[in-house]
């Protein structure tokens, strides 16, 4: 099995963050792949995540983590969801 952090690329300089698209997924896939990714997350990291709708039970998980989230809906209802750890944070779990 391969680690986490080789399966979601992260990027903790000015590039773009990675992009999983998890919209064609049944649920519970999404949030679950999405709070994988953002469990993966060292320091100063992000990633994005395209989901099927607006995740609200997503963005709750990853507050109560004390990540930051940014989500916009995009045409179609689908979202794009930015999760950034803080760059003072460890890893979750550590």
């Amino acid at each position: 099995m391969q680690a986490i952090q080789s399966l979601y690329p992260h990027r903790a300089d000015n590039a773009a963050p990675a992009e999983l698209d998890l919209r064609g997924l049944p649920s519970p896939e999404p949030l679950l792949r999405a709070l994988e990714a953002a469990e993966a997350l060292l320091p100063g990291q992000s990633v994005q995540v395209l989901t099927p709708l607006l995740p609200i039970p997503l963005l709750d998980a990853l507050a109560t983590r004390g990540l930051y989230t940014s989500a916009v809906t995009l045409p179609g209802g689908t979202a794009r969801v930015l999760i950034r750890r803080r760059d003072d944070d460890g890893p979750a779990g550590a």
